[in-house]
């Protein structure tokens, strides 16, 4: 049986495909700050500008290409049963190869209805506009869990966790919640990597922690190879 392989993406993955995130430069996107985007808040006052932003978000994502890191990881299915939890909107695991993939903050190929949250309507990468409606004639927003909503996804991930004999972050500076506790649930004997361009505070005690510096494009490939030989 295959060991299971549990990785943790975030944005760090993505940038090196060319892709914005909220943490660049003065944690701006586009010159409108989280709150003004990214929140009920935010879509209840301004839909329209909620809405324009995402699609160029959408537009972008679309652009882009899988990297290096997004190809090694498909290519470790052969070896391990790979589960891969992301915080990424983008779909470049799934384009990458990888077919095990939960997004843990929805996805921007994906529209729902601002009133039922189970009705989900796949869009690529076409824009929304407002008086754009659902089945149930209500506003289509998209299928993104905004700052200060539930994460619906999590306990689903923390059950993937708990089963890793190998643990993976990749991208992710561990700073945002729920999912940067993810890695609580990993059992203790199981081996844990991070590669990042810093080693996140809340890991530094954590001695069974290996921590590779450096962009995930260029140490994934190298990491591929010798969890392969480790591991199996």
């Amino acid at each position: 049986m295959k060991k299971s392989l549990v990785v943790l993406t975030g944005a760090g993955i993505s940038a090196e495909s060319g892709l914005k995130t909220f943490r660049d430069g003065d944690g701006l996107w586009e010159n409108h700050k989280v709150e003004d985007v990214a929140t009920p808040e935010a879509f209840a006052s301004n839909p329209a500008l909620v809405l324009k932003f995402y699609n160029e978000r959408r537009k972008a994502a679309a652009k882009a290409n899988p990297n290096a890191a997004h190809k090694a990881l498909a290519e470790l299915e052969e070896y391990f049963n790979v589960h891969i939890i992301t915080q990424n909107v983008d779909d470049l695991h799934e384009r990458g190869g990888s077919s095990n993939v939960l997004h843990l903050h929805g996805e921007l190929s994906k529209v729902r209805s601002e009133r039922n949250p189970s009705q989900i309507f796949d869009i690529g990468s076409e824009a929304i506009n407002v008086g754009d409606k659902a089945e149930d004639g209500s506003q289509l927003r998209p299928h993104i869990v905004w700052f200060g909503e539930a994460v619906p996804m999590i306990e689903p991930a923390m059950e993937v966790c708990e089963q890793a004999d190998v643990f993976l972050v990749v991208g992710t500076s561990l700073q945002v919640y729920p999912a940067a506790g993810l890695i609580r649930y990993v059992p203790k004997g199981s081996p844990k990597y991070i590669i990042d361009k810093f080693l996140p505070e809340s890991a530094e005690n954590d001695k069974n922690i290996v921590f590779l510096e450096g962009a995930a494009s260029l140490v994934l490939p190298i990491l591929k190879k010798k969890l392969i030989e480790e591991f199996l």
